[in-house]
């Protein structure tokens, strides 16, 4: 089922009942208007995709003051792109002119800055900020120009550590993540829930805006299904809201979020 589809033969067209999801549910916490890719995977699969996006993305209210610190951070010696969003509303903001060193927090952030012609991304293995800040060109950063392309909020690891390291930190907002908003159909369709669904969660501060914004009754039925998570600090943050199962992917990837759904 997918949340905003009139017509539930619409939502699991091309599903296949043979496949290795086989019918069951998928829940897909991505921002609004980017889980569509990720459900059709899902439907491919076998499973049914409901969308119950944590999160909506915005543009910067100053969009001139934002594009003024894009094209300075571009003359910057080191990028940091936190997101496939970052690159998107940045790149969005001003054509991307730059020699200095591009690094992105994970692979999919890294394919999304290739797409808009950055040729030399790193990206750590491990796809998260403390694997980023494992990497050696950010060991030692004493003085070097250093900008985190992102949006405010977070956890501020990134921002708290690269300072301490001696960077000269500019910070570039050039998105805003604001709470989605759930109605009926989305609180109906958690307390519709079975214990065989899957929650496919890659950000903490959308399964707060989650357990935020729904009902104590949906929130038990959500926290009954299995998490699958795409990093410790998540299967941290799962355990504490009371998932009783809990499965770790590889990364935030879909392929990987996947995998680790059927229990590979």
């Amino acid at each position: 089922m997918i949340i905003g589809e009139s017509n539930h033969a619409r939502a699991v067209a091309g599903t296949s009942p043979a496949g290795p999801l086989r019918g069951r549910t998928v829940v897909i916490t991505r921002p609004v208007g980017s889980g569509a890719g990720l459900a059709r995977k899902v439907r491919a699969l076998g499973g049914l995709p409901l969308l119950l996006p944590g999160l909506a993305l915005r543009e910067v209210v100053d969009k001139a003051a934002a594009r003024r610190e894009w094209q300075a951070a571009c003359a910057g010696e080191v990028l940091i792109f936190t997101s496939p969003a970052a690159v998107r509303y940045a790149v969005a903001l001003a054509p991307p002119r730059t020699a200095g060193l591009v690094l992105a927090v994970g692979q999919g952030t890294a394919r999304a800055l290739r797409r808009h012609g950055f040729n030399d991304v790193r990206a750590p293995q491990r796809q998260d900020s403390e694997g980023l800040l494992a990497l050696a060109e950010l060991r030692e950063l004493d003085g070097r120009a250093v900008a985190l392309i992102s949006a405010p909020g977070g956890r501020g690891i990134l921002r708290t550590t690269l300072a301490e390291r001696g960077a000269a930190l500019r910070e570039v907002h050039v998105y805003r993540r604001v709470p989605a908003r759930l109605d009926r159909r989305h609180v109906d369709a958690v307390r519709r829930l079975s214990a065989s669904a899957s929650l496919l969660l890659s950000s903490a501060e959308s399964w707060h805006n989650l357990a935020t914004a729904l009902p104590p009754d949906a929130l038990s039925r959500l926290c009954a299904t299995t998490a699958v998570v795409s990093s410790e600090r998540l299967a941290g943050i799962a355990a504490a809201a009371g998932f009783a199962r809990i499965r770790q992917a590889a990364s935030a990837m879909a392929d990987d979020l996947l995998a680790a759904a059927m229990g590979k």
